[in-house]
């Protein structure tokens, strides 16, 4: 009966951080409107840390009010995965400025894809079948992306960059999941990231605290539901469920965003747009078969 359980649930968790992952497009886009990539990003991960860090002091199960964060394996697996997820969110932030939440979410889907084909470097060969795939979700891209010539606009090749560095965070996630427990990785993560996003902040934007205030309630939410929520579902839920099946269930990311971008901001595609998405929508799908 646990068995059972656990096959419904963690594919839930892994649901619940792609809707919470696409419904966060439009908090990033209205703070994007107040304060710059970095500024938001140090303010969402500090969210994230406040959040998450009584939940470990509750499952600390040695008791150490908190020394678990000064352990070697735990450091190096925050570091590692903060220095993934810190230049992921990053281009994402400064992408998803120049772009509609609806091409920002389709877009950073492509990790699915990408996920196979750099497993070539650790060596695994892909599929044919994956190739197939990749060529199709080219196609996509430039129906979704490309307006009046073969070029990417600034905020769509930010976040496809974001992408990349988006698949070598699954990656390495997949690597420690299995030796750190999934709420104190997600919250050291963002410990790093928040280190990361406030240096440069400081460096690069000193934003004034009349524009931090505007953009709070978006930091919040990001903070809460996709940094703290969703990023610990994810680590969690990758730990139960296969990678062809987590993969397939995460790129639902990308539908939500689109829907996050119509309810809320009132975007809207084209049909060429929308022969885009579905080309790579149909691509990330068909991917998992070939894993």
């Amino acid at each position: 009966m646990k068995r059972t359980i656990k096959e419904h649930l963690y594919p839930l968790l892994l649901l619940a951080a792609a809707f919470l992952w696409g419904s966060t497009f439009v908090a990033q886009s209205i703070g994007s409107d107040h304060v710059g990539a970095f500024t938001f990003l140090a303010g969402r991960s500090l969210i994230a840390i406040v959040f998450l860090f009584p939940l470990n002091i509750v499952m600390d199960k040695e008791r150490s009010s908190g020394l678990f964060f000064f352990r070697k394996e735990v450091l190096i697996a925050g570091l590692c995965c903060g220095i993934a997820v810190a230049f992921a969110s990053a281009f994402q932030q400064f992408g998803v400025a120049y772009t509609t939440t609806a091409k920002a979410g389709f877009i950073t889907s492509m990790y699915v894809v990408l996920v196979p084909v750099l497993s070539v470097f650790l060596g695994k060969r892909p599929s044919a079948g994956v190739w197939f795939c990749v060529a199709v979700s080219v196609v996509g891209m430039y129906l979704l992306c490309m307006k009046e010539g073969l070029y990417l606009s600034l905020g769509d090749g930010l976040v496809l960059i974001s992408a990349l560095f988006f698949t070598l965070h699954i990656m390495v996630c997949d690597h420690f999941v299995k030796k750190i427990n999934g709420v104190m990785l997600s919250c050291m993560q963002f410990f790093f990231l928040a280190v990361f996003a406030t240096v440069l902040m400081l460096v690069f934007e000193k934003p004034a605290a009349e524009d931090i205030k505007a953009a709070f309630p978006a930091m919040l939410y990001a903070g809460i539901f996709s940094s703290g929520l969703a990023y610990t579902f994810q680590i969690v839920g990758q730990k139960h469920v296969k990678p062809a099946v987590a993969s397939l269930i995460m790129c639902t990311e990308s539908v939500f965003s689109a829907l996050s971008g119509w309810v809320v901001l009132g975007e809207g595609l084209t049909l060429r747009e929308l022969a885009g998405c579905a080309l790579m929508f149909a691509a990330v799908i068909i991917s998992n078969f070939f894993k």
